[in-house]
């Protein structure tokens, strides 16, 4: 029975939103109860799943589902510990936005494709996740390309074709030097399960140029999702997307698929000892640290709330990278960690920010006078994620840059901390106005376009802010405790780092 379960998990994880996907559009427009039962009821049972394959991945079990799809080509998932880093925070992200959404969407139209096309972009995410060799991983990352398209374009406007179609000829193109990397890279080494530390070493050798080459090729591959300069075009381009989704993207799913793959690539494919053996690390090192600063530097002059987030997202998800290509464990850590922490924080501000725009009007941030008086749990909310950006204690992006900094010092790469430095006093900069706006400013006379709203329906608004909140500040405030995000990250990097 055990056996039965390890081997089928990872697939039923997977099924449960593809199947909820697909109920959602035979269901219809009009069955709105039955489709908000359903999407609750996915999403409560996509955490349990997670939850427990995490239990057993705690337990030293490694779920795997696979099969022969040709000859040397395999489509395989397995859960080891970093797939479960990406799949729970997918999992309980998915769940908090499900609730927001249906009540961010009560009076909009085409709520099952939205809907439909919301839970085939978690099946894509959680496949992702669950990749176990590069070709699975492949098919689920274009799977989520396609999914996420609908959703841009989901208010019909001309701006939402527009920045659709950008967002689509960045990502398909990206495709195309990913697909060379990847059968580049099958010919090479026949096509290998991801390995801790890598599984290509004994090449380095005799195809150091075909290897460099190929990591550019994957790199640019993956760096569009992970909006690495000069890739990161798209994103503040697809603001035009409902609230829901623009957390969707920055949060979970797009950008956050991109890093992954930046993580798998460096850690998993390669191997830290060879990235640097082959001179890859300063490069990647210097491309994260400066695509950190850009996109802050960029987020300084946005008036609009969503394209200052936006640019900072650019920044903030590039930690990750700058984790995994300084080396060590220590930043290692940070980097991994930073992919849950940012992701909690992000869909915070994104959440934040679709509440003012829907109850209020305000969109632009010198309509933001005021606003905690008005709205003042949603603005403690955004404050508290804004200084968590900034990297302020005890929030959990203060746990994040620690580790990145501390990490850059202990492998003697000490000017990583200016660039910190220069992201921190930036973050606080294009942060910092919004709060002192947000609480020091009197409102105006009347808000752009203030909407009367019921309770259930504020409550189905405000609640998740309020629960992303509570785990940013408890991914801080107990970092150092068993089940902490960095817990279970500093457990992984033991396998990088013995």
């Amino acid at each position: 029975m055990m056996a039965h379960l390890q081997f089928w998990l990872p697939l039923y994880v997977v099924l449960v939103s593809a199947v909820t996907g697909c109920l959602i559009f035979v269901i219809g427009e009009q069955r709105v109860v039955l489709r908000t039962a359903l999407n609750l009821l996915a999403a409560v049972a996509k955490v349990v799943l997670v939850g427990l394959m995490s239990w057993l991945v705690a337990q030293g079990t490694v779920p795997e589902f696979s099969f022969q799809l040709l000859p040397g080509l395999e489509f395989k998932l397995r859960a080891d510990s970093l797939s479960m880093l990406f799949a729970a925070l997918s999992a309980v992200l998915w769940l908090v936005t499900t609730v927001y959404a249906v009540a961010y969407l009560e009076r909009s139209t085409d709520r099952a494709r939205f809907f439909g096309f919301f839970s085939l972009c978690v099946t894509a995410t959680m496949g992702i996740a669950m990749a176990g060799n590069l070709l699975t991983f492949f098919i689920f990352y274009e799977l989520l390309t396609l999914t996420t398209w609908p959703l841009v374009i989901h208010n019909g406007k001309r701006a939402s074709f527009i920045g659709a179609r950008t967002y689509l000829m960045h990502t398909l193109g990206a495709s195309v030097f990913l697909l060379v990397g990847i059968i580049w890279l099958y010919q090479l080494t026949g096509g290998q399960d991801f390995i801790a530390g890598g599984y290509i070493s004994d090449l380095a050798i005799d195809q150091t140029l075909s290897l460099q080459i190929v990591f550019w090729l994957l790199v640019i591959g993956f760096g569009v999702k992970a909006a690495l300069f000069p890739l990161h075009a798209w994103l503040p381009r697809a603001m035009v997307a409902p609230a829901p989704v623009s957390a969707l993207l920055h949060a979970v799913a797009v950008v956050k698929a991109g890093a992954f793959g930046l993580v798998r690539l460096v850690e998993d494919i390669y191997g830290f000892e060879l990235v640097q053996a082959l001179g890859l690390d300063l490069p990647l090192l210097l491309l994260a640290g400066f695509t950190i600063v850009y996109g802050s530097t960029l987020a300084l002059f946005q008036t609009d709330i969503k394209k200052r987030l936006a640019y900072s997202t650019v920044s903030q998800v590039s930690y990750i990278t700058l984790g995994v290509a300084i080396g060590g464990p220590i930043a290692a850590i940070g980097g991994m960690v930073h992919l849950v922490h940012q992701g909690l924080m992000k869909i915070t501000l994104f959440f934040c920010a679709g509440i003012f725009a829907n109850l209020l009007g305000v969109k632009s941030i010198e309509q933001m006078d005021g606003m905690g008086r008005r709205l003042p749990w949603t603005s403690l909310s955004f404050s508290i994620a804004a200084l968590g950006m900034i990297g302020l204690p005890p929030v959990a992006g203060f746990v994040s840059k620690w580790h990145l900094g501390a990490g850059a010092v202990a492998v003697d790469r000490d000017w990583v901390i200016l660039i910190l430095l220069a992201s921190t006093l930036l973050n606080a900069a294009y942060f910092l106005p919004l709060l002192k706006r947000i609480w020091l400013h009197e409102p105006p006379a009347e808000w752009p376009n203030e909407v009367q709203v019921s309770g259930l329906e504020a409550g189905g608004l405000v609640g998740p802010v309020l629960v992303a909140t509570g785990l940013s500040l408890a991914a801080g405030l107990f970092a150092g405790y068993a089940l902490s995000p960095l817990s279970w990250v500093t457990n992984i990097v033991t396998e990088y780092f013995p």
